[in-house]
């Protein structure tokens, strides 16, 4: 019964990953093809689509945590997760006025590449029990520059919208109301900007433990 709960859990593991790279790869290419084609201020209208999926999907990784199937931890996970959600939905979906900014390009990119070696190198490790190590190498190692490019275009793109957030009052609740509560949506992208200046650096420093590790256990087998 252990043997058929593990297959079935690699099966489906190998199946999501693949899947989900997948839509990544829909995305990069969708991206430089438009950048080529019509321009960075096409690109979201291109990519929006597989973007949406590709990166709702990740929600699932909450969930494979938390029962075990995978042995991530949901505390590195999930800030990383919840600031691409709400780029992606919290911004970009909400605020179209933010979609032709030439950072869209680069967090698009940044993101789909970084998600394209990630999904291959896993769903590659879960079909065959282990990953070549040029894969190990790529993806434990292109978040280097990847990630810091990411994270700029996150952070970029949340302080372009923030006057369309200011003069649309969109997601914003207003006193008086019947719940005596009262939430700003132009403040709360000021905080969420303010997370990112101690977030990045430690989650920075996470994954470069985490490749120091990873190379050296790769080194020894």
């Amino acid at each position: 019964m252990a043997r058929f709960f593990s297959g079935l859990r690699r099966l489906y593991l190998t199946i999501y990953n693949w899947t989900v790279f997948v839509g990544w790869f829909q995305v990069f290419y969708l991206a430089v093809k438009t950048l080529k084609e019509s321009g960075h201020e096409h690109v979201y209208d291109a990519v929006e689509k597989p973007l949406i999926l590709a990166q709702s999907a990740a929600i699932l990784e909450i969930f494979h945590g938390l029962v075990g199937l995978v042995r991530s931890p949901i505390t590195a996970t999930m800030p990383q997760i919840g600031s691409r959600l709400y780029v992606t939905w919290g911004i970009l979906l909400s605020f179209p006025e933010a979609r032709s900014h030439f950072l869209v390009s680069s967090l698009v990119i940044s993101w789909s590449i970084t998600e394209i070696i990630r999904y291959s190198f896993f769903g590659t490790k879960e079909a065959f029990g282990s990953a070549p190590s040029w894969l190990l190498w790529l993806r434990y190692s292109t978040f280097l520059f990847l990630y810091p490019s990411g994270i700029a275009s996150e952070a970029g793109l949340i302080y372009t919208a923030l006057p369309y957030i200011k003069e649309s009052g969109k997601y914003s609740l207003r006193m008086p109301n019947k719940w005596n509560f009262a939430f700003d949506y132009y403040y709360a992208a000021f905080l969420v900007l303010g997370i990112y200046v101690p977030g990045s650096p430690h989650m920075y420093n996470y994954m470069l433990g985490q490749r120091k590790r990873a190379l050296a256990k790769s080194k020894k087998d």
